[in-house]
C-alpha cells in the first residue's frame, strides 16, 4: 500500500475517533475518572489526540476548522483559567482544575473539525448509549443483589446502585444525558428495525438503572430532558402520535412501576423524605441549603475572581456552617461552584456562552427540523442528534443545580461532547463558520497543541511518579519509619503537594509522641514539614494546629499560642479543630478554657469522642482544684 498525504490524513482522523471513543468508554467505567491514576489516563490519551489533530493540519494541504461563535467562548473560558491559575493561591489544586479545563476544551475544538460528519456523529452517540445500557444493567444486578461494591470497590451508598460509579448521583447524571439521545434516535432517527429495536431495550435499561440509583434530582432532571424531546415531536405532525404514545406508555409504566414496587423500598421512602443518610456527603435539604449559602457568602467575599480554581473545597473550613462537619468535596451546586471558584467574571464568561448556544439553536432549528412533508416517508439522524443531544444538555443544565457533574471527569467528557455535537450542527444553517487554515493560522494552533501536549506529558509524568509513592506509603502504618521514607518520595516527585507534605509531618509526629529517645528531633522535623504545608496551602489550619501541638510537646507553649490563634479562624466551626484547641489548653493546664472547648466540640458533633474523653479529665481536675483533694490516680 503507497502510504499518500491524503491517506495519511484519513487514518490520522479515524484514530482521532478510535480515541475520543476510547476516552468517552474509559472515563465511565474507571469509577468517573474521579481518582488521579484514571485521569492521568485520560491526560494521555488526550496528549495523543492532539498529537494526531496537529499532523492533519499539516497533512491536509487545505485544512478546514468548523468554528461556531460558541468556541471563541470556549477559548475565552480556557484563556481566564490559565491566568487565573498564575494568580492561585494553592498552585497544585488550580493546577489540576486547569489542566481539566484545557483537557475538555480541546476536545471539544477536536469534535468540532474531525468528527461533525453523520457517521462520526452516529458511531459517537450509539457508542454512547450502548455503554450506558451496560453500566444500566450493571447496577440494575447491584440493586437486585444488594451488592455493596462497585467493580472491587466497597460503596458506602448503601440501598442504591451506582454502576460503575461509585456515586449513584453521578450515574443519573450520565443517563441523564443520554436517554433522551437514545429516545431521539429511537423515534425519529433514519436506522433499521433491529437498530430501533435494540435503542428500546437500551432506553428500558436505562430507565431502570436510573430508577435503581434513587437519585431525586437525576430523575428530576432525566425527565426534563426526555419530556424536552417528546414535548418537540409532540409539535412535528409526522412524529406527534409515536411522541404521544411513548409519553403515555412511559407516564402509564412510571406509575405502576413506583406504586406497585418503588414506593415499597425502604430507599425510596428515606430519599422521598429526605431522612436517608447511608452514603457520604450532604444529603437533605437542611444541609445542603446551608452549603449553598457557605458557597454565596464565599462568592461575595471574592467577588470579581473567586477564591480560585476549584479552591472551594479548601476554602470551605473559614465558612463552615456548623451543621456540616463533613468535607464537601463542591458545592452541590455547579452555578455556585462556578461563582465560588472563578467570581463574576468566569459567570459572565459562561453565562455569555449560553445565550450564544441558545441562539446558534434558534437559527440552526429550522435547517435540521425540515417541515413535516420532509419527513413523510423517512426518519432524520441530523434530527435526532440535533434533538437527543439538546435534550441531553437540558439534563445536565437541571441536574447541574443540586449536584456536581461538571466536575466528575466522565460526565463533564461526555457533556463537552454533546456540546460539541449540538454546536457543530450550525453547519446546517450557515457555510460561515468554516475556516479554511492558512500557514499563520495552523502554525499559531499547532503551538497550542504542542503547549498543551508538552505540559499534559510533563504534569502526568510528575502525578504517576507522586501517586506510585503515595500508593507505597498508603499500605504502610502510620508509626512505620517506611512510611516516611515513601511519603518524602512522594513530595521530591511533586514538591507542590501541601497535602504529602502534612502527612509526612503527621506520621514524624505520631512517632514523636510515643516517646522515644528521638522525639524531640522527630518533632522538629515534623515542624519543618508542617512549615511546608503552610507556604504550599496557607488557608489549611491543619499545618498551623499540629505545628501547635508538636510545640507544646516540646514544651515551647507559649510560642505554640500563636499557631493555634492562626489556625482556629481557619475551621472555627470544625469539631476536630474545636477538640483539639481544648487539648493545647489542657497541657498548659487551663482546664475551664479547655472545658468550654470540648462542649463545643461535642455540640458540634456526637462523634467527638477526643472531645468527650477530655472533658471528663477537665471536670474532675476543676472538681479537684475546688475541693483541693485529688480525684484521679497519680499521673492520669
Amino acid at each position: 500500500m503507497i502510504f499518500t498525504r491524503q491517506n495519511l490524513d484519513e487514518w490520522c482522523g479515524r484514530a482521532i475517533l478510535v480515541l475520543v471513543l476510547v476516552m468517552l468508554v474509559f472515563a465511565p467505567l474507571a469509577f468517573g475518572a474521579v481518582d488521579e491514576w484514571s485521569f492521568l489516563v485520560m491526560q494521555g490519551i488526550g496528549a495523543g489526540i492532539f498529537m494526531l489533530w496537529g499532523a492533519r493540519l499539516w497533512l491536509n494541504p487545505k485544512p478546514k476548522l468548523l468554528w461556531p461563535p460558541l468556541a471563541w467562548v470556549v477559548v475565552a473560558f480556557t484563556s481566564y483559567a490559565i491566568a487565573r491559575y498564575f494568580t492561585a493561591d494553592i498552585e497544585l489544586v488550580a493546577r489540576a482544575e486547569v489542566l481539566q479545563v484545557l483537557l475538555f476544551a480541546l476536545v471539544f475544538l477536536v469534535i468540532l473539525s474531525n468528527l461533525q460528519s453523520q457517521w462520526d456523529a452516529q458511531i459517537i452517540s450509539f457508542t454512547l448509549i450502548g455503554l450506558a445500557t451496560l453500566i444500566s444493567g450493571y447496577a440494575v444486578v447491584q440493586m437486585v443483589t444488594h451488592s455493596d461494591r462497585v467493580w472491587n470497590v466497597y460503596s458506602n451508598y448503601h440501598g442504591r446502585a451506582g454502576g460503575t460509579y461509585i456515586s449513584p448521583n453521578d450515574l443519573a447524571g450520565l443517563l441523564g444525558m443520554l436517554l433522551p439521545l437514545a429516545l431521539a434516535y429511537l423515534l425519529v432517527g433514519r436506522i433499521s428495525t433491529v437498530t430501533r429495536i435494540l435503542l428500546a431495550y437500551a432506553s428500558v435499561a436505562m430507565l431502570a438503572g436510573l430508577s435503581a440509583t434513587f437519585s431525586r434530582a437525576g430523575w428530576v432532571a432525566t425527565a426534563t430532558g426526555t419530556l424536552f424531546v417528546l414535548g418537540v415531536l409532540l409539535f412535528h405532525r409526522t412524529h406527534r402520535l409515536r411522541a404521544l404514545v411513548l409519553l403515555l406508555i412511559l407516564l402509564a409504566g412510571g406509575g405502576f412501576f413506583v406504586a406497585k414496587y418503588l414506593s415499597k423500598t425502604v430507599p425510596f421512602q428515606q430519599r422521598v423524605s429526605g431522612t436517608n443518610q447511608n452514603g457520604p456527603g450532604v444529603l437533605d435539604f437542611e444541609t445542603r441549603f446551608a452549603l449553598w449559602q457557605a458557597a454565596r457568602q464565599m462568592w461575595l467575599d471574592h467577588f470579581w475572581f473567586g477564591v480560585g480554581p476549584a479552591h472551594f473545597d479548601y476554602r470551605f473550613p473559614e465558612y463552615r456552617p456548623a451543621i456540616i462537619q463533613e468535607r464537601p468535596n463542591r458545592t452541590h451546586n455547579d452555578y455556585l461552584n462556578l461563582l465560588a471558584d472563578w467570581g463574576t467574571v468566569g459567570g459572565l464568561i459562561v453565562l455569555a456562552g449560553v445565550g450564544i448556544l441558545a441562539i446558534g439553536w434558534v437559527k440552526t432549528w429550522p435547517y435540521v427540523r425540515g417541515t413535516d412533508a420532509d419527513f413523510s416517508h423517512g426518519q432524520s439522524n441530523r434530527f435526532a442528534l440535533f434533538l437527543g443531544t439538546t435534550g441531553g444538555l437540558c439534563s445536565l443544565t437541571v441536574h447541574s443545580t443540586a449536584d456536581f457533574n461538571l466536575h466528575i471527569p466522565a460526565n463533564a467528557l461526555v457533556g463537552v461532547t454533546l456540546l460539541a455535537l449540538l454546536a457543530g450542527q450550525a453547519r446546517f444553517a450557515t457555510a460561515q463558520h468554516w475556516f479554511r487554515a492558512g500557514r499563520p493560522a495552523r502554525l499559531a494552533l499547532t503551538g497550542v497543541l504542542g503547549v498543551a501536549i508538552l505540559v499534559l506529558l510533563i504534569d502526568g509524568w510528575r502525578r504517576s511518579q507522586e501517586t506510585y509513592w503515595l500508593a507505597r506509603a498508603e499500605g504502610e502504618d502510620i508509626f512505620s519509619p517506611k512510611k516516611a521514607v515513601f511519603l518524602e518520595k512522594a513530595f521530591n516527585s511533586e514538591p507542590e503537594n501541601f497535602q504529602t507534605a502534612f502527612d509526612l509531618g503527621e506520621t514524624l509526629r505520631m512517632r514523636s509522641f510515643l516517646g522515644d529517645d528521638d522525639f524531640a528531633s522527630l518533632a522538629r522535623q515534623a515542624v519543618d514539614w508542617y512549615a511546608k504545608t503552610i507556604r504550599l496551602d496557607p488557608h489549611y489550619g491543619y499545618g498551623y494546629l499540629s505545628t501547635g501541638m508538636c510545640l507544646d510537646w516540646l514544651g515551647k507553649t507559649t510560642e505554640a499560642i500563636t499557631y493555634y490563634q492562626q489556625a482556629e479562624p481557619l475551621d472555627k466551626n470544625g469539631y476536630y479543630m474545636v477538640a483539639n484547641i481544648g487539648w493545647h489548653y489542657v497541657q498548659i493546664g487551663d482546664y475551664s478554657a479547655a472545658r468550654q472547648y470540648f462542649i463545643r466540640s461535642m455540640n458540634l458533633s456526637n462523634e467527638s469522642a477526643f472531645a468527650e474523653k477530655y472533658l471528663k479529665i477537665c471536670e474532675t481536675k476543676l472538681i479537684e482544684r475546688a475541693s483541693g483533694r485529688p480525684t484521679l490516680p497519680f499521673n492520669y
